[in-house]
Order: structure tokens, then sequence, then C-alpha cells
């Protein structure tokens, strides 16, 4: 990860939770419309030697989070966001470390999000994340649906 302040914010916040800290995971790359994440396979192995099941859902959830999140401070929005719901699909086995990237779903706007977050409070909106392989296949994916609710502040 490069020294991206807005990057080593998002890095804080996820070093912050102990169970993501324990994941030994980094921001590999960010280009405003994809993050992705990467963590070793060592910290994430099964008894079967590939990486766990549950360690490829949380990378891509903690992806497209991010993703939400990072585009919500781009046009200066202060907001939780939560995951409401997620279909994953495993699709093989992963015996590398992991590359999880999530992007926004084809039928979803960002213009959209942000107007209703601005207008409304809160908006929802839908991700995809996976997986790769390394020969570029996929060993996971998910279309999840994230909503963000606006913070607010007493000015007393």
């Amino acid at each position: 990860m490069d020294r991206d302040p807005v990057l080593m914010r998002l890095d804080a916040c996820y070093q912050a939770m102990p169970p993501v800290a324990a994941m030994r995971m980094s921001i590999a790359a960010y280009d405003g419309a994809c993050l992705r994440l990467h963590a070793p396979l060592a910290c994430h192995v099964n008894d079967k030697g590939c990486a766990f099941g549950g360690s490829l859902s949380s990378l891509m959830t903690l992806a497209s989070w991010g993703l939400v999140t990072l585009r919500l401070e781009s046009v200066g929005l202060s907001a939780d966001v939560f995951v409401a719901d997620t279909e994953v699909c495993f699709r093989a086995p992963l015996f590398a470390d992991i590359e999880a990237e999530a992007r926004l779903a084809e039928d979803a706007s960002w213009d959209t999000f942000i107007a209703e977050v601005r207008e409304r409070g809160r908006a929802r909106t839908y991700l995809t994340a996976c997986v790769m392989l390394p020969d570029g296949g996929a060993a996971a994916t998910c279309k999840a649906r994230y909503v963000a609710i606006a913070k607010r502040y007493d000015a007393g």
C-alpha cells in the first residue's frame, strides 16, 4: 500500500478490529472503482492445506465494506457502513495467498447511492467481490447489499 492518507485511515480502521488484525490483511490496491485486499495463506489455512472458506468470505466482506467507506469519504460524507446480506459461492480451493477484490455491482450506481445518503441520511447499494486463483479463475465470489447511515453530529 502506498502512503495515501485515505488508505492509511482505512487500514487503521481495519487494524483496530481485533479479528481483522489477526488476519494479517493489507490493502493491496485501490483505483477508485476497485479495492483489493491481500492476506497470507499461512494465517488462513484449513485442515486440507487450502484457504479457509470463512476467511475468503471475510476478506470479500471487508473489501466491499472498505470500498463503500472510501467512496463515501471521497465525497465528504461521514456514514456508518453495514453489510446487510450476502450471497457467497465457493468455486475452487485456493492454495495461495488470498487476494480479494470488490467493485460496485453492474446494476448499481454510486451517484444514486451518494444522492440518497445526502437526501435521506441512509442508502443501500450492491457490491460484487471475488477471491482470485493464481491462474485468474475465481476461488469464491459474492454479491452483497451494504447500507450506509449518515452520522449526525450535534452542533452544541
